[in-house]
């Protein structure tokens, strides 16, 4: 049996790519938040990392609609999901927190790079700045309903998958949670290469800070992965056959030992303690630490994806 061509597969690496986009998209802006209202007040459009975190967010978020859209069968029936909600079915509830999440993300940004925004629209659309002006008054609200619907959207990411029945893996209330701090961890990651990519300072306040709340991140991403899989051996049945087959020999049993727990994990937290305990932060080591979470997620969304519907029930 091919580790990616198998009689029960139903949804492919597109959708492992939609989920690790959605998840990274989330996890920026959740970042960008953080930074705006614990380190850097009214300059937070000024730095590199919130710049980075915003562009992350716009484009990631885009993109997976994008790749959904082209995955569907009949990709030109899309806007019905957007006009027809079925509170009944995950994937219709997911577009409504995606739409929701886009207003309150654009929303959010307008406020918070107000002032180049007013500048460069003076003379040339002045409605603009009435607009900035009027979301401004609102900031507080926009930014708690962001908080709310980009941890709502990580959060979805697993329970798309956690809501399909006739696959053993899957169906865990961990999983959700495993999704949302891999998605943050990614959201810290993509905005930590986009910010030093942008010139942004590697040793900075906001490199230190996404460092000391990403540790224990990668901590709690370790014990959800060994709960996750601890909760479906103890279950039995399919799901003990889905568990030990999932990090057993193989193909998968290499990108989850190595891929995922050394290269996406282990490594990264090992570059950050050292980062911590020393003085100064470099260039190659954020950039270097960056781009290994953000393998270890990706591996970890198709991991998942593959080996969750190798077994069913």
């Amino acid at each position: 049996m091919s580790a990616f061509h198998f009689d029960t597969l139903v949804w492919h690496w597109p959708i492992a790519i939609y989920l690790f986009l959605a998840g990274a998209s989330a996890g920026a802006m959740f970042f960008a938040v953080l930074l705006k209202h614990v380190c850097l007040k009214e300059k937070a459009y000024q730095s590199g990392f919130v710049q980075a975190a915003c562009i992350v967010a716009a484009i990631a978020v885009l993109a997976g609609l994008g790749i959904l859209v082209l995955d569907l069968t009949k990709p030109w029936d899309f806007w019905k999901i957007l006009v027809f909600y079925n509170p009944t079915s995950v994937m219709s509830m997911g577009v409504l927190i995606l739409m929701l999440y886009q207003v309150f993300m654009y929303a959010w940004i307008a406020i918070t790079f107000r002032q180049p925004i007013d500048d460069f629209c003076k003379t040339r659309l002045p409605i603009v700045g009435k607009l900035t002006s009027m979301l401004t008054r609102y900031e507080a609200g926009i930014t708690g309903l962001l908080v709310i619907f980009s941890v709502s959207l990580g959060a979805y990411t697993g329970f798309l998958l956690s809501a399909q029945p006739h696959f053993p893996m899957w169906n865990t209330p961990v999983l959700p949670l495993l999704f949302l701090v891999s998605g943050l961890s990614s959201g810290a990651a993509a905005s930590l290469l986009g910010g030093v990519l942008l010139k942004g300072s590697p040793n900075g306040q906001e490199v230190r800070f996404i460092h000391k709340v990403e540790i224990p991140l990668i901590l709690g991403e370790m014990l959800l992965i060994f709960t996750f899989f601890l909760g479906l051996v103890f279950s039995g049945g399919q799901s003990k056959v889905a568990a030990f087959n999932a990090i057993g020999e193989g193909f998968w049993g290499l990108v989850f030992w190595f891929g995922i727990m050394g290269l996406g994990l282990s490594a990264p937290l090992a570059m950050n303690l050292f980062m911590t305990a020393t003085s100064k932060r470099k260039y190659s080591y954020v950039a270097g630490t960056a781009c290994l979470s953000l393998l270890g997620v990706i591996l970890l969304r198709n991991f998942v994806l593959y080996t969750g519907q190798m077994v069913v029930n």
